[in-house]
């Protein structure tokens, strides 16, 4: 059904338009349609037909686009992998999903799982068949994906993304970060992730070409941008906090740049003032989501305001939120709880884990996890993960309400704040720091700086400084399990 919505309907109105572009790929929509309807039935002639899953480990591509919409095309079940993942992560996710076949590519892990049918792209190309192809599926309800997440903590939960949902996803995307023919979008996220994949469809739908690169830094941003006339994108914010201190970024010209989306954490405002210096003509939006629900809410760019800046918007047409209490009851304006939603982007569950799916609605809610709260017009603000929480002496930290007192700070290059255990107040706040280079600030001086702006249980009891970058998972979010880990690991706290 999405493949009719987006490719085939680019293939019949845009055919001779630009579809894809990357260092060696230039394919207009009417030969990106024909490679994918030769995909299609080469992935037909080895068996595979609708329901069955193919997993794909490959960077960014345009190889990665024809997969996915040949797997649209034949009702075949995408599972996009995670490419930070190690083997054994790996090795977990196929256990779970029981694909029957596997792309990778050859720099990425090889899995010690078996699957019937692998092909190593870059080694083996894929032969494709020019038999005629299948009638492309036309099934609102069925899976189109299985987006992982979770991967990194050994429990893998595979997302059940349906046609309709992601078609709502395109839906919204097009609302809020409008494509037109002859825009440009840049993958520079991981295709494999929410913040990304459903603009696999949203380009096309609407005559816009795709361009990839296969792992993201300043430089080949830049560099993409200034050849490909990039006209949309989107980052989470530590790409955008290294882009916008890249000291080489005046050498390029990136005026083509016209819509820039962000989400998947918080951005500090700090992060989003320096954007807005750096790149002064730029639309911005602020989209937040999850795998489970693509996106619910947005903030538009003439909502970023100093008032509405610490918030992720109202929420998309058609899509209900709430912010309701331990009991699933919904609190008044201001006040803080989990932030629930539903509509038609939200998954259909998690593969075979019923109990898992049980558990993450009430009501016929999605339970996001995350802590937040609305205010009087409806905007919404997220506060923390409900498992990032901090909670010190019983008072409650948020930790991206100091990570933005943080970022202020302008020795600061990155920065990480969750809670650590003590014997006296349950939880200690600790803020792990990357200082930008050349540059040298004490703990004293930190600690200065953030009781300037912070209430006194808020200020980080501890700090620490690293010279390395801060380890993150493959969508670019700090990974702050992997910084806490040695602090927990003897406590009954989890720290996944």
């Amino acid at each position: 059904m999405i493949h009719v919505h987006s490719l085939g309907r680019a293939a019949r109105y845009f055919s001779e338009r630009p579809a894809a572009s990357s260092d060696a790929t230039r394919l207009t929509f009417g030969e990106l349609h024909g490679r994918v309807a030769q995909v299609a039935a080469t992935l037909n002639r080895h068996g595979f037909a609708a329901g069955d899953r193919l997993a794909l480990l490959l960077p960014n591509e345009a190889e990665y686009l024809e997969l996915v919409y040949a797997c649209a095309w034949l009702g075949v079940i995408a599972v996009p992998l995670n490419t930070r993942l190690s083997a054994m992560e790996i090795d977990r996710v196929l256990g779970d999903a029981g694909p029957r076949g596997l792309i990778r590519h050859s720099a990425l892990p090889a899995p010690t799982v078996q699957v019937p049918w692998q092909r190593v792209l870059d080694k083996e190309p894929l032969e494709l068949q020019r038999d005629s192809c299948p009638e492309a599926v036309y099934d609102p309800d069925a899976i189109l994906a299985l987006i992982y997440t979770s991967g990194t903590t050994g429990h893998p939960k595979g997302v059940m993304l349906t046609h309709a949902a992601t078609l709502a996803n395109v839906d919204h995307l097009n609302y809020w970060m409008p494509h037109h023919e002859g825009a440009v979008y840049l993958h520079a996220a991981p295709l494999f992730h929410i913040a990304d994949f459903p603009f696999m469809f949203a380009a096309p739908a609407l005559g816009a070409c795709q361009v990839t690169i296969p792992k993201f830094s300043p430089e080949a941003f830049c560099e993409t941008v200034q050849r490909e006339r990039v006209s949309h994108t989107v980052l989470v914010p530590t790409m955008i906090n290294l882009l916008t201190q890249f000291p080489e970024l005046t050498r390029y010209d990136l005026g083509s740049l016209k819509q820039l989306g962000y989400g998947g954490s918080p951005a500090a405002p700090e992060v989003i003032h320096r954007t807005r210096a750096v790149f002064p003509n730029l639309r911005l939006v602020q989209v937040y989501g999850l795998s489970e629900t693509g996106f619910l809410t947005a903030l538009k760019d003439d909502e970023h305001t100093p008032k509405r800046l610490l918030s992720c918007g109202r929420p998309c047409p058609g899509v209900d939120v709430r912010v309701v209490d331990e009991s699933g009851t919904e609190v008044g304006v201001g006040q803080p709880g989990e932030v629930v939603a539903r509509g038609a982007n939200v998954m259909r569950g998690y593969w075979n884990n019923g109990e898992e799916t049980l558990s993450a609605f009430r009501n016929g809610l999605f339970r996001t996890g995350d802590v937040g709260y609305q205010d009087a017009e409806g905007y919404l603000y997220i506060l923390d993960r409900v498992k990032d929480m901090i909670v010190t002496g019983g008072e409650n930290v948020y930790s991206g309400e100091v990570e933005a007192v943080l970022y202020e700070h302008p020795a600061i290059r990155e920065a990480a704040v969750f809670g650590i255990p003590d014997a006296k107040w349950g939880e200690l706040v600790m803020a792990y720091v990357v200082l930008k280079p050349g540059v040298a600030l004490s703990v004293e001086e930190l600690i200065a700086h953030c009781r300037r702006s912070l209430a006194s249980y808020k200020v980080p009891r501890r700090v620490e400084f690293s010279d390395l970058e801060l380890p993150k998972t493959g969508s670019g979010k700090i990974l702050k399990r992997a910084l806490r880990e040695r602090f927990w690991a003897h406590q009954a706290r989890a720290v996944s």
